[in-house]
């Protein structure tokens, strides 16, 4: 028979559970309002990107020139920039976060990406034909990060897409791997589990195969098998039940589509051990992470080289071009023609011009130690808010690359990555663009970008929004 006692215990669990429940459903509303506020803050500060928006529909698919640019409450139509700076059709200034998604590594209207191009564009800006700075450009390249042969390409797609043949063509072999969470390009070798829903990813120690989108055959789904980011055990698993079969693995060495998720000791060497003893080769995709992290990428942080490097987005300074690098064994199959690398741009003037003022001009010893000396003020800035407020979130940097992650405890892989609410990052994302900081959108999924035009001040200003973010979430 239940004593007295225990009837009052119950009682006082169940006004506990209650509270936490009312607590929950006030925060969650709180946090929705806030985000309104800011959207209609947003909206009343750029009625000409609104006008823009509605025009641009009738002769742009979306009112945008990529899908990724349709963003809540509305797209940002940009006019210019400058050094740290962009500035939008409102005349809006905003410190230049973003950075084109990692490629504006040097600002905008660099003096030294400026000379470059309009020297070039005065010699003619294409011929389809090898020019000096392709050798001088794949030179350095060769010098920081290891690989002795370099091909060169438009897009990360691009750059990419030619891994996956590569790497296949050399093995004779059909399957790849990727990683769980992990974006490649869009071309459909890599199409698959890019962003998950929860009910569709399958076991966390077995992740389903999942279309990124529609147009992707599943015969095509079928050649791409997929593991979890910091796990060598998914991967030896996929090995063994497909011996004999896999071809390669293609993976992001810090993976930059789950904001910042760093991997552990030793994993990477790992990684490239257990493949090559199943006859499979390892490709790296730098695209993200390429000059953004160091001058020779994680690559050069880490000391572990794989069979092939992809490159693209800072390597060019703002101008379109990739590049994929090799060992000698590697890059000899291409030579002999094995697999043809092809492509009318490939190697265009205007991009070596590009490429060779950002290798020997912008992106030198000295940009990085000015890019670090921010990073660290930024990190220490916004990990000092935290604290203050207690709010439970973390930042995660890598050279010119930085989140904030709204989750106490660090993420390791794209499951723990699916538990953080976006709302945060979303409200984050408002305060700091209606206070004149312009990051990326689409909410934990991106991150900032510290160029070598950025100053003291630029960082203090993201510092300062992000203390205004935080003290409404909190209060």
């Amino acid at each position: 028979m239940a004593s007295q006692h225990d009837g009052a215990q119950a009682l006082s669990v169940d006004i506990r559970e209650i509270a936490g429940r009312d607590v929950t459903a006030y925060q969650d509303k709180k946090l929705e309002d806030i985000i309104a506020e800011q959207e209609e803050i947003f909206l009343r500060r750029q009625p000409e990107s609104a006008r823009m928006a509605v025009r641009a529909r009738g002769s742009l698919a979306g009112g945008v020139t990529s899908s990724w640019q349709i963003t809540a409450p509305q797209a940002i139509w940009l006019s210019h920039g400058r050094g740290s700076k962009v500035y939008d059709v409102d005349g809006n200034e905003y410190v230049d976060l973003h950075g084109g998604y990692g490629a504006a590594l040097a600002g905008h209207a660099h003096p030294a990406m400026v000379e470059a191009i309009r020297a070039q564009v005065g010699l003619g800006t294409h011929f389809a034909q090898p020019t000096e700075n392709a050798v001088l450009v794949a030179e350095e390249l060769a010098r920081r990060f290891g690989l002795p042969q370099w091909r060169f390409a438009n897009s990360g797609t691009e750059a990419t897409m030619d891994a996956v043949h590569l790497m296949r063509s050399i093995t004779g072999r059909d399957l790849i791997i990727k990683v769980e969470g992990c974006y490649h390009g869009h071309h459909d070798s890599v199409q698959v589990s890019v962003i998950p829903d929860p009910d569709e990813a399958g076991p966390a120690d077995r992740p389903a195969q999942v279309p990124a989108s529609s147009g992707i055959p599943q015969a095509i789904i079928a050649l791409t098998l997929v593991a979890s980011f910091n796990d060598l055990g998914s991967v030896a698993r996929l090995l063994d039940e497909h011996r004999g079969q896999v071809a390669g693995m293609i993976i992001e060495p810090i993976m930059m589509n789950a904001g910042i998720i760093l991997p552990e000791p030793r994993y990477l060497a790992g990684l490239k051990d257990l493949l090559h003893s199943h006859g499979a080769l390892l490709t790296f995709d730098e695209v993200k992470t390429g000059l953004t992290t160091g001058p020779g990428g994680v690559t050069g942080l880490t000391g572990v080289w794989p069979d092939i490097i992809c490159l693209a987005k800072a390597v060019g300074g703002g101008v379109s071009v990739a590049a994929v690098g090799g060992t000698a064994e590697v890059m000899e199959y291409v030579a002999s023609g094995g697999y043809e690398m092809v492509g009318t741009f490939n190697g265009n003037p205007l991009a070596m011009a590009a490429a060779h003022a950002m290798l020997y001009e912008v992106a030198t010893p000295e940009a990085y130690q000015r890019i670090e000396a921010l990073r660290v003020r930024a990190v220490a800035g916004i990990e000092s808010v935290i604290g203050h407020h207690g709010l439970p979130a973390h930042v995660v940097s890598a050279g010119a690359k930085g989140c904030v992650v709204f989750s106490p405890v660090p993420v390791r892989d794209y499951r723990g990555f699916l538990g953080i609410d976006d709302r945060y990052s979303q409200a984050h994302w408002l305060f700091q663009h209606n206070g004149g900081v312009f990051l990326p959108p689409w909410g934990k999924i991106e991150q900032w970008l510290i160029s070598v035009q950025h100053d003291a001040a630029d960082i203090d200003r993201l510092i300062e929004n992000f203390g205004l973010f935080a003290t409404a979430v909190s209060a």
